[in-house]
């Protein structure tokens, strides 16, 4: 499955997600998931993904053609590798 493309849900599944969204969090038994006491392995901002902005941007062909024979997500992969880049020389700048 590609990520932030999900299966669509089936019948049954929407049908029992309406009726907990149409409940009052008063109904909802949480019974079996109790109060998390203990923070100490907390990661904060897993599910974080920065703002992707569209651009318009010249890059050697070669370079290019390295990161598309690595086959889909080459862009990905160029904005981790610039990502890294940034991150190497952020102390420097600063």
């Amino acid at each position: 499955m590609k990520r932030g493309n999900p299966e669509p849900l089936t019948p049954k599944l929407q049908a029992e997600l309406d009726t907990l969204a149409a409940m009052p969090e008063s109904e909802i038994d949480t019974t079996e998931m109790p109060p998390i006491a203990d923070w100490s392995h907390a990661v904060r901002g897993p599910f974080y993904r920065p703002i992707k902005r569209p651009l318009s941007l010249r890059v050697d062909a070669d370079i290019v053609d390295w990161f598309q024979r690595q086959g889909q997500g080459y862009q990905t992969r160029m904005n981790f590798a610039l990502r890294e880049y940034v991150e190497r020389h952020r102390e420097n700048a600063q």
